[in-house]
């Protein structure tokens, strides 16, 4: 089961990787009026959504007791990523704001996982 584990979070990890890189890659076009919400950041977000939910699943399965308080936290950041995403996919160009929005709750979600114990 540790490997079912570590394999779920190698892909959270990837997940936030693609939000927040895709993210950032283009802040560059905001200046050109270029900047777009790219598949790749919805479906990091997904990916984030999905392996968090499959981690916190192992965890009960495995009788133990996950900060709930932790991961409702995380829960909700994401979410709020998740709307931003949906609600300016569609939209072209994105606004830096949005794009900066979406990369600082994703760096929100990473220190919250790291720093809060």
């Amino acid at each position: 089961m540790e490997i079912v584990k570590g394999i779920l979070v190698v892909l959270h990890i990837v997940g936030f990787g693609a939000v927040f890189g895709s993210t950032l890659a283009q802040l560059s076009a905001v200046k050109e009026a270029r900047a777009r919400i790219t598949p790749g950041i919805l479906h990091g977000a997904n990916l984030l959504f999905v392996t968090g939910l499959l981690l916190v699943g192992s965890i009960y399965m495995l009788g133990g007791q996950p900060n709930n308080a932790k991961i409702g936290v995380k829960l909700l950041v994401l979410i709020a990523i998740i709307v931003l995403i949906l609600v300016n996919r569609k939209k072209q160009p994105v606004s830096g704001g949005v794009l900066g929005a979406i990369a600082g709750l994703s760096a929100v979600n990473v220190a919250l996982a790291v720093l809060w114990h």
